[in-house]
């Protein structure tokens, strides 16, 4: 299955679009701003540029897309203020595979402005935004033209599904069951992919550039875990009765699988280190509760409706490519009811991963 040609979260501002769906990915933006605010500051002021190009990879859409973009450039122009400095001109780039949504960025760009202007006190140099198409397992930019790069919610996605997961039977994911090839292929296509990632942006930053990276991951070494997967793993559970009421067949199941991982921080550590070009500042790791996607307290079923939208705001298009569309409010729904009895009874959590890093070479 290849990602760039069928990843995409769902488009528009409906019920299960991923503009409605992405508290989760907020949240995780939210705890993460004390290491951007720190990477951020470093760079201004170690080389007080007239020009400040940022670029944000997997970008998406809907009202976290240019809120990371506001925040850094509302910090810059404070630091600039107090040291009596001219604001820079801005170049930003917004990144995300050819399916995105780039419309409905384009549409809030003037609002975007408008409002940060007006938050910033004088306003705000030039700001020059444009979007980057593209899978960020290469090169999307040119050479040295990137002081800062940000990105969250995205490098879990490798970049395609792993050769030889044939045999994951019962499984859409590397679940507890999976066997141990499946689990390598999985740990092995991340490690490939994070590599080519590091490789590419080294050749797009400037020299001591900067980096915060966000992704979801574990804390744990086993990739089994439940802590990676069992969100995945009730889902397959809603296939599976499925499957029981005839609704679609057991095959359909056994030669599908997401196309994610969600590493440790010693595997980031060890990829970091054996690529070379970057020195890692901090890396952090970081509990979000399932609930944080509802955004506010609701009863149990609630909750479990909250965050089947947002797993479907996600992943709807990947599983529409291979189960067909009239499935989808059938397996969410049944989806729905699994998730709220499991977070009733059950510590449920996702674990985000949080790297600053400064290109050294």
């Amino acid at each position: 299955m290849s990602v760039v040609s069928m990843l995409h979260m769902n488009e528009g501002i409906g019920e299960a679009s991923y503009a409605n769906n992405s508290l989760l990915q907020q949240k995780a933006i939210t705890l993460t701003k004390p290491i951007r605010e720190e990477a951020i500051t470093c760079f201004y002021k170690e080389r007080l540029p007239r020009t400040l190009s940022i670029a944000d990879l997997g970008c998406s859409f809907g009202a976290n897309t240019l809120f990371v973009i506001g925040e850094l450039i509302e910090i810059v122009e404070k630091i600039r203020r107090d040291l009596n400095h001219e604001s820079p001109e801005y170049t930003i780039f917004l990144n995300d595979l050819p399916s995105n949504d780039f419309n409905n960025i384009f549409k809030s760009l003037e609002r975007f402005k408008q409002k940060l202007s007006s938050r910033v006190i004088g306003g705000i140099g030039q700001c020059y935004i444009t979007g980057v198409p593209g899978s960020f397992y290469g090169r999307i930019l040119p050479t040295n033209s990137v002081d800062f790069v940000h990105s969250s919610s995205s490098l879990h996605w490798i970049s395609q599904v792993p050769e030889g997961v044939e045999n994951n039977k019962g499984n859409i994911y590397n679940a507890s069951t999976s066997p141990l090839d499946v689990q390598k292929a999985y740990c092995d296509q991340f490690q490939r992919d994070f590599s080519l990632f590091l490789k590419c942006r080294a050749q797009e930053l400037v020299e001591g550039g900067r980096m915060v990276l966000t992704l979801v991951g574990r804390s744990c070494s086993d990739p089994s875990s439940h802590e990676s997967n069992y969100s995945w793993e009730l889902l397959a559970m809603a296939l599976k009765d499925m499957v029981s009421e005839g609704i679609i067949k057991e095959d359909q199941i056994d030669s599908f699988n997401f196309p994610l991982y969600y590493p440790c921080p010693s595997e980031l550590e060890l990829e970091i280190e054996k690529e070379g070009s970057f020195t890692l500042n901090c890396l952090e790791a970081f509990e979000v509760n399932w609930k944080a996607a509802c955004g506010e307290e609701l009863n149990d079923n609630n909750s479990g409706f909250k965050v089947a939208q947002l797993i479907r705001a996600a992943m709807e298009p990947l599983l529409i490519c291979h189960f067909g569309e009239a499935i989808m409010d059938d397996l969410f729904y049944r989806y729905q009811y699994i998730l709220a009895d499991r977070m009733a009874k059950e510590k449920t959590v996702f674990v985000f991963l949080t790297m600053s890093l400064t290109k050294t070479t």
